[in-house]
């Protein structure tokens, strides 16, 4: 017995059970082929006739059917038994040597009264026909198998899962986690750092769940739901489990794929029976995390057949949260990042009522989630979360956890006893940039023309206004990448076409600069490339920044036109579309030549000092070029290693 007086389950392993199934298949074969290792030999009638007449017969065990022969030990050294003389083991064989099917049996037994009244035969021994036994050998496989067959569907189901989804006659039961009182949920909010207007309309609802009368007196009703949407790693789920510690009702709690299975209907039994339970208990919460898994739009082209099973469980979703029938006191919380995918029908008023959406954290929210990291660390006094703050811009609440520890890592094999500053730039740089990898052989000439194309971005975005201030700038390789360049981007909330323009210069200063010493570009400027078409194709096509095309978006929001085979705008269109965007990288290309053309000498003695001390920083720079004319006082940058 545990502690809690609670029977501990017995737990059997799989294999023991394949294990227990091939004995019982090897103890039907050894007992259906007879008692004995040895395999008795088959013979005709008569050559048994001859054998009982020459008095090499000891004992005969027969019923209406076969007969089994036994032979005595002198006739066993004849040579006509040579073959059955010895078993399996190469010891002398102790019978039955033969079979014989007896053919007449009456016929048979009178003949072996005749030969032990002569004294040829010892003794025989009639035995009944065995039709239990035969039953017996006939079912029993066949009960294996079906033991078998439910003890896989049973594994298949989600063995022991809670709601008696691990019995396949419960298949179609919920299998949500039910979260209440009892529980010991520690997550409230107070543990959900920044996030305050998410917070706040989720704090709403359990307030409502613990106190309805304080809104139903003035007349207001229930929401029926609330979905959280944002990109991912944001705290959704976070949120959700602050609900459940908060909250003094039932939550349930499970995944949008758990409606899934491999039998047809399944997914919709399972959602009656999960508000079902949920209503038993009512006031409660449902929260189905990732959504999109059974909440996808419905399309008009059902190309898997009009039985569709993801589309009878969304049906049955819509129709339990706002049908016939509804139980207003179950409300239903759910969170996804692809809000854009789900079926319009559930994203309307009196299903979903409210969508909060869960945005990346901006620098006070990054503070805050810094602080709520850092508490089980063992960091030094003078570590600053404003700073460390400042030095993650567009990390999600998953990625600064992520840094918390992977900065508890790096100090740790550096022999520390706390985290401080550095560890946390290094664990920045190795989780954006990847692994340092100073064993990799790089080539004196490779080694110049990486040093020349990092400096030629480094010249670039110091010379430009709305470039993001620099950081540092390295060469030794990180990742997939030979060099790199850490950036400090100004966290805005719109971006104006000079701005754009600035960024993708600066991008392109990498290839200028090889352009500009070597006279000849290489392949190393394939991100490069990349991020700036990216930008040129949004700035032409979505944000409607190109004088030639105008004031359009070809941009949808909806996401349903990735599934369209032709594209919003004519080949025209397409064809002045591909020139705006080659033009507009061509002119910051171009515009960041013209640049470095300027400032030869100094992108050179740049490109010497990172030769020989493999990373800068911000003070090298100013070295160089003096003070940087557009920096702002607001933004901090790291000045040292």
């Amino acid at each position: 017995m545990s502690k809690d007086n609670k029977p501990t389950k017995l737990k059997v392993s799989p294999w023991l059970i394949y294990g227990g199934i091939l004995l019982i298949f090897l103890a039907i074969n050894f007992v259906a082929g007879g008692s004995s290792w040895n395999d008795p030999k088959p013979i005709s009638l008569s050559n048994f006739y001859k054998f009982l007449d020459q008095g090499e017969v000891n004992k005969v065990v027969f019923n209406k059917s076969t007969a089994e022969v036994f032979l005595k030990p002198e006739a066993l050294k004849e040579k006509v038994h040579e073959k059955v003389q010895k078993d399996i083991f190469d010891k002398p064989n102790k019978g039955p040597h033969y079979t014989v099917q007896t053919g007449n049996s009456e016929a048979f037994q009178k003949r072996l009264d005749e030969a032990r009244a002569a004294g040829k035969i010892n003794d025989y021994d009639p035995q009944p026909d065995g039709i239990w036994g035969e039953l017996l050998f006939t079912l029993l496989p066949i009960l294996v198998l079906v033991g078998l067959w439910i003890f896989m569907m049973r594994r298949m189901s989600g063995g022991g899962a809670g709601g008696g989804g691990g019995q396949i006659f419960n298949i179609g039961k919920s299998k949500a986690k039910l979260f209440d009182e009892k529980n010991d949920i520690k997550v409230t909010f107070k543990d959900v750092a920044g996030l305050e207007g998410a917070k706040e309309e989720i704090q709403e609802i359990v307030e409502f769940l613990k106190t309805p009368e304080k809104y139903t007196s003035i007349g207001g009703k229930i929401p029926k739901g609330a979905l959280l949407v944002g990109p991912p790693g944001t705290g959704k789920t976070l949120l959700a489990k602050a609900v459940a510690g908060e909250a003094k009702v039932p939550f349930f709690s499970l995944s949008g794929s758990d409606f899934v299975e491999m039998f047809v209907g399944v997914g919709a039994s399972r959602v009656r029976d999960l508000f079902k339970q949920a209503k038993e208990k009512a006031p409660a919460i449902i929260f189905i995390d990732e959504i999109d898994a059974v909440g996808r739009a419905r399309g008009k082209n059902n190309f898997s057949g009009s039985n569709d099973e993801r589309e009878n469980t969304l049906n049955q979703l819509l129709t339990e949260m706002d049908g016939f029938g509804t139980n207003t006191n179950v409300i239903v919380l759910a969170a996804t990042n692809r809000a854009d995918v789900l079926d319009k029908a559930l994203m309307r008023a009196g299903r979903f009522d409210r969508q909060i959406y869960v945005d990346l954290p901006d620098i006070r929210e990054r503070r805050e989630i810094f602080e709520v990291h850092l508490k089980p660390l063992k960091k030094s006094e003078e570590l600053d979360t404003e700073f460390l703050a400042k030095q993650t811009p567009g990390f999600s609440g998953a990625d600064i956890a992520n840094v918390c520890n992977e900065a508890a890592l790096v100090a740790a094999r550096k022999d520390k006893k706390m985290v401080d500053k550095q560890d946390f730039l290094d664990a920045v740089d190795r989780i954006v940039g990847g692994l340092e990898k100073k064993n990799k052989i790089v080539s004196p000439e490779e080694k110049r023309a990486i040093a020349i194309h990092e400096a030629g971005h480094a010249t670039v975005s110091w010379m430009l206004e709305h470039a993001a201030p620099l950081v540092k700038v390295t060469i030794v390789p990180r990742g997939q990448s030979l060099g790199a360049a850490w950036y400090l981007p100004e966290e805005r909330l719109i971006v104006r076409p000079d701005q754009m323009l600035d960024e993708m210069c600066a991008t392109m200063g990498g290839r200028a600069a090889e352009k500009v010493i070597f006279n000849r570009i290489s392949t190393g400027a394939l991100s490069d490339l990349e991020k700036v078409t990216k930008q040129a194709r949004a700035m032409v096509t979505i944000y409607g920044l190109n004088e030639k095309l105008g004031n359009v978006t070809y941009y949808d929001s909806s996401g349903q036109s990735e599934y369209n085979f032709s594209k919003p705008y004519s080949e025209d269109t397409a064809r002045i579309i591909d020139k705006e965007i080659s033009n507009l990288i061509e002119e910051q290309y171009q515009r960041a030549i013209a640049l470095l053309e300027e400032n030869r000498d100094k992108l050179l003695k740049l490109a010497d000092i990172l030769i020989e001390k493999e990373v800068i920083f911000k003070d090298d720079l100013e070295d160089i070029f003096g003070k940087r004319p557009f920096d702002k006082s607001d933004i901090e940058v790291i000045t040292e290693a």
